[in-house]
C-alpha cells in the first residue's frame, strides 16, 4: 500500500494545531483566578445613516470614506434647483395674495360708505314718509268739512304710498350695503389665509432647502460612501454610513453561571488582538435578559448551563477622545469581567492599562 506522506505530515501539523489551541485554552482559563471570566468578542460603535429626507439628485460628496468629522459639518450636498424655484413661486403667490388683503380692505372702506350713504336715503326716505302721512291725515279732516276735494285727499294718499315705497327700497339698499360689508370682509380673512398659507409653503421649501445640506449629526468617522454625485436618490435614500467613534462598545457571550453574577456598571478590561500590548478599561452597560444560544428544550440543569447571553462592555467616551484617531470598529479581541469585587485582576491585565 502506498503512503501519502504529504497527507500525513498536513494530519499531523493540523493536529497538533488543534492541540496546541485546546492547551493554550486550557492554559488561559486556568490562569485566570477566581471570580474573572472571559469571553471573545468584537469592537463595535453606532452607526448612523446619512440618507436625503427628499428625493432629489445628490449634487456632491464632501467627505472621503476613512475621514473624522465633527457635529454640524457638511457631509453631501442634494441639488436644490427645483425647490429655489418652488420657493420663488411662492414668494410671488404670498406678494399677490398681500395686494389682495389690501385690495379687499379698500372694498370694505368703499361698502362702508355705501352704506352711510344708504342710511342718509332711507332717513330722508323715512322724513318724507313722516310728511306724506301728515298731509294725508289733514286732508282726510278737511274732506269730512268739504273744505278739500277729493283730488287733493286722492294726491296725498299717492304721495303717502310713494313715500312708504321709497323708504322700503332705502332699508332694503341698506341691507345690500351691509352685505357687501360682508362679503368684503371675508375676501380680507381669504387673502390673510393666503398670506399665511404662502408663508406655510415658504416655511417648508426653506426648510427642505436646509435639509438637502447633509450634515454630521455628531462627531464620528465616515465608514462607506451608498451613493455617488449624480445619482438619484428617492425620498430617504440613503447616502452616507458613519459610526459614532465616541460610542464604542465590545459585545461578548457568557455562560449562565457568570452572566447572572454580571450587574451593570461591572468593570471589565479588554485586549483587541491588533494591539495585545494595551489592555483598555470598560464598564458593563447592558446584559441581555434572553439567552442567545437556546436549546429547543431546557429540561436538566446541564442543558441550562449550556445557555449564553449576551453581554455589552463600554469604552468610557474621555477616553475615547483621547485615542480617537486610534479607535477602528470591527477588531476582535477578549473581554475580562470581573464577577465578585474582591477579585484580583491577575498581573496581564494590569500591566499597560490605558489612562
Amino acid at each position: 500500500m502506498k503512503i501519502n506522506r504529504k497527507g500525513w505530515l498536513a494530519a499531523a501539523i493540523g493536529l497538533a494545531g488543534i492541540v496546541s489551541y485546546l492547551a493554550w485554552q486550557h492554559l488561559g482559563s486556568a490562569e485566570l483566578p477566581a471570580g474573572i471570566a472571559s469571553g471573545n468578542g468584537r469592537l463595535e460603535a453606532v452607526e448612523i445613516d446619512i440618507a436625503a429626507k427628499s428625493g432629489g439628485r445628490l449634487k456632491d460628496i464632501l467627505l472621503n470614506e476613512g475621514e473624522f468629522v465633527k457635529a454640524g459639518q457638511t457631509l453631501a450636498q442634494m441639488d436644490v434647483v427645483q425647490l429655489v424655484a418652488s420657493k420663488r413661486q411662492a414668494q410671488a403667490q404670498l406678494r399677490r395674495s398681500q395686494i389682495a388683503i389690501e385690495t379687499a380692505k379698500s372694498l370694505v372702506t368703499q361698502r362702508e360708505a355705501e352704506r352711510a350713504s344708504s342710511e342718509a336715503i332711507a332717513a330722508q326716505r323715512q322724513a318724507e314718509l313722516g310728511s306724506a302721512d301728515g298731509r294725508l291725515a289733514r286732508s282726510e279732516q278737511l274732506i269730512r268739512t268739504n273744505n278739500v276735494s277729493q283730488q287733493v285727499l286722492d294726491d296725498n294718499r299717492a304721495a303717502q304710498r310713494s313715500a312708504q315705497a321709497a323708504l322700503a327700497a332705502a332699508r332694503a339698499s341698506v341691507a345690500a350695503s351691509e352685505a357687501a360689508i360682508g362679503a368684503a370682509k371675508a375676501q380680507v380673512i381669504d387673502a390673510e389665509a393666503a398670506v399665511d398659507a404662502a408663508n406655510a409653503q415658504i416655511e417648508s421649501l426653506d426648510a427642505d432647502i436646509a435639509d438637502s445640506t447633509l450634515v454630521a449629526p455628531r462627531d464620528g468617522r465616515v465608514q462607506y460612501r451608498v451613493a455617488q454625485p449624480g445619482e438619484v436618490l428617492a425620498s430617504g435614500g440613503r447616502v452616507l454610513n458613519m459610526v459614532d467613534v465616541s460610542d464604542v462598545y465590545m459585545t461578548f457571550f457568557l455562560p449562565t453561571e457568570q452572566a447572572g453574577r454580571v450587574p451593570l456598571g461591572t468593570e471589565v478590561r479588554l485586549i483587541m488582538d491588533a494591539a495585545p500590548q494595551a489592555v483598555i478599561p470598560a464598564k458593563v452597560t447592558f446584559v441581555a435578559d434572553v439567552a442567545q444560544f437556546t436549546p429547543k428544550t431546557v429540561e436538566t440543569q446541564e442543558e441550562r448551563l449550556k445557555l449564553m447571553f449576551r453581554v455589552r462592555a463600554r469604552i468610557p467616551a474621555v477616553l475615547l477622545q483621547r485615542y480617537l484617531e486610534q479607535v477602528k470598529t470591527g477588531l476582535p479581541g477578549m473581554a475580562y469581567v470581573r464577577l465578585a469585587p474582591e477579585a484580583q485582576w491577575p498581573g496581564f491585565l494590569q500591566a499597560n492599562l490605558v489612562q
